[in-house]
């Protein structure tokens, strides 16, 4: 039998090593004041250090190394469990009533929110340009990190883990789903005719992200106003992102 090549067998154990060192991962302090952030500690601990990765830290390995597959797992495990809980909250509502009020609790505003509240900015792993522009701290990174912890924590613990993990972050937020959300353009129409001005336009600005979850921007145009944007994950998400902000900027409540 022919013995392998003792310095080839070597270098590729080189290769793989720095190979694995090359994945971005949290530090071992920042991994623990992250998991009690979020009130749950991993078996597998680089689960955590992939929800944390944006995809500009992972020189061009976003597949294996991002936190997109992540979020796009967390996000159907949320929704599934926000269903389940607004149907045990809401034994006699119909699939009318109970749609708003879903879409309100997995929005990307509200995964932005309790992104926010985790704190998970501080452990968000970015490069230097998107660190610059303030990666750590935009809402959309936030809700794509909530929604990748979420995928993380399936993986890790099962959807009984995820579940008592949503119900424990999402419980103020699901308290509050007693009133049906009230439509933002629909209240923002209602407040421009009450004015006496012309039903607000939206334009379209532009589309980013990945296939998968992409990012789309619109503004909301009222006369005597100044346009007003909003980012949604459609385009008519993003258009009552944009009516919501108008609304605030103007000082209504919807």
């Amino acid at each position: 039998m022919t013995r392998p090549n003792s310095s080839h067998t070597g270098k590729r154990r080189r290769n793989r090593a720095r190979g694995a060192e090359a994945a971005p991962g949290l530090a071992p302090e920042k991994r623990e004041a992250c998991e009690a952030a979020i009130a749950y500690r991993f078996k597998d601990p680089l689960l955590l250090d992939r929800a944390m990765t944006h995809r500009s830290a992972t020189q061009g390995k976003a597949v294996a190394w991002s936190n997109e597959r992540l979020e796009f797992l967390g996000d159907r495990v949320l929704g599934l469990v926000i269903v389940e809980a607004l149907m045990v909250r809401f034994p006699d509502l119909r699939e009318g009533d109970l749609a708003p009020r879903l879409n309100a609790l997995v929005s990307r505003d509200t995964c932005a929110v309790v992104g926010a509240e985790l704190g998970l900015g501080n452990y968000l792993i970015v490069d230097h340009s998107e660190r610059a522009t303030g990666g750590p701290t935009k809402r959309s990174l936030l809700a794509n990190a909530a929604e990748a912890v979420i995928g993380a924590v399936y993986l890790d613990g099962g959807l009984k883990a995820a579940e008592k993990f949503i119900t424990q972050h999402w419980s103020a937020l699901l308290k509050a789903s007693n009133d049906k959300p009230r439509d933002p353009k629909s209240a923002l129409q209602e407040w421009a005719q009450g004015e006496g001005l012309p039903t607000p336009n939206y334009r379209h600005d532009a589309r980013e992200g990945p296939d998968h979850a992409p990012v789309f921007t619109a503004a909301v145009l009222i006369q005597g106003h100044e346009p007003v944007s909003g980012s949604g994950a459609s385009k008519q998400h993003a258009e009552r992102d944009a009516a919501q902000k108008m609304l605030a900027a103007i000082g209504v409540s919807s």
